[in-house]
């Protein structure tokens, strides 16, 4: 199985500052990490792996910066690590984020599986898995808490619902 999960390099502190003339974070002398929710994302991608085979390829978009989130990931199980990278995405907004990924993804190649996290800490829209599905035209399912079964042609998942699972 060849599972893709996106991930975000987000600033480790809630003290960030806005550029006035750009509109985009100052992300010099913050530390950054692999947004907490895609950390969830890579570990789910990782454990289908373990039960099915196959790779992990994790994506992110960012700066050059982005590169050690990836080195992160591939301590964390991932297989191999992708960063688009270009100051032509500086201040994407979700839109934007979600093409390029779909973009990416396309030019990683097959795929069986994109894992997102929920949302990104530095954003929290929950935006971006919705729209990377709706650029490949594929199906999309939010708030999973589990995948339960697994096989070559089936997943069955547990989700989150406001009365219970």
């Amino acid at each position: 199985m060849k599972i893709i999960v996106c991930i975000k390099q987000v600033p480790a502190t809630t003290k960030v500052k806005i550029n006035p003339e750009t509109n985009t974070l100052i992300r010099e002398g913050v530390e950054s990490i692999i947004n907490p929710f895609d950390a969830y994302a890579i570990e789910e991608g990782v454990r289908v792996r373990e039960h099915c085979g196959g790779t992990v390829t994790v994506l992110t978009m960012g700066p050059p910066q982005a590169e050690a989130a990836l080195r992160e990931a591939i301590s964390l199980g991932a297989d191999e690590a992708v960063l688009l990278s270009d100051r032509a995405f500086a201040g994407s907004d979700t839109w934007a984020t979600s093409y390029a990924l779909a973009q990416g993804i396309k030019k990683v190649g097959d795929f069986d599986l994109i894992v997102c996290g929920k949302q990104a800490i530095d954003g929290d829209t929950a935006q971006v898995g919705p729209g990377i599905a709706e650029f490949l035209g594929i199906p999309f399912v939010a708030y999973i808490r589990k995948i339960e079964e697994i096989n070559d042609s089936l997943l069955r998942v547990e989700r989150l619902m406001d009365d219970g699972y």
